[in-house]
């Protein structure tokens, strides 16, 4: 399973953006970008100003890295949304959205998505019921994705239970059955990332 292992903190200041990479941390005053908002490297603090294709990239890396993905697995979300009826950008988050990391994470469960795609990987969600541990899972409407059994006697579950995040309109939980249920797809409205889609379909049909 392929994953970014470096700083995260680093890849917030190379797009000169917060990407929330590090949950609770990035609130703080501890944030390594509201202590150095310039890129990263000798040349870092020179500002550059970008491109077209510059600026389309850094879209593209941004929603990559917001979600955890690596370049060969977006370039397939990306080709899937472009298949799908409507419209290409918001199919794509739409895809995105749904992969079952995220969806742990919208759930309360992770103060980041990182820290939700290790909790998926090691098995302490189900999915209908069943035992799904791949962080990329689609899940559907409809689905009921719940913490298993012996996961919820944890210290760190009955804190995300006791702490509830405010959910977007295509999900509900019920925080005392430690469970969530998938009840539409997301809409764009829906998706709260600071992306411009629509740069990236422009810099994937050059």
């Amino acid at each position: 399973m392929a994953r970014y292992t470096g700083s995260a903190c680093r890849l917030c200041r190379r797009e000169g953006a917060k990407l929330f990479l590090k949950g609770d941390r990035c609130y703080t005053d501890k944030c390594a970008f509201v202590r150095r908002s310039y890129a990263p490297g000798q040349h870092g603090a020179s500002r550059k100003k970008l491109s077209n294709y510059g600026t389309q990239l850094r879209e593209k890396q941004k929603a990559k890295r917001i979600y955890g993905v690596l370049e060969k697995q977006f370039r397939k979300y990306y080709e899937k949304a472009e298949r799908m009826r409507g419209i290409t950008g918001e199919n794509l988050l739409m895809l995105l959205e749904m992969r079952l990391d995220n969806v742990a994470f919208r759930l309360g469960y992770g103060s980041s998505r990182a820290e939700a795609r290790q909790l998926v990987t090691h098995g302490h969600f189900l999915v209908n019921g069943k035992k799904v541990d791949i962080a990329s899972y689609r899940v559907s409407v409809n689905d009921v994705i719940s913490v298993s059994e012996k996961s919820r006697a944890t210290e760190k579950f009955k804190v995300f239970a006791e702490n509830p995040k405010t959910l977007p309109k295509w999900l509900t939980a019920n925080t005392e059955n430690f469970e969530g249920k998938v009840v539409a797809v997301p809409a764009r409205e829906d998706i709260d990332i600071n992306v411009n889609e629509t740069l990236i379909v422009e810099l994937y049909s050059k």
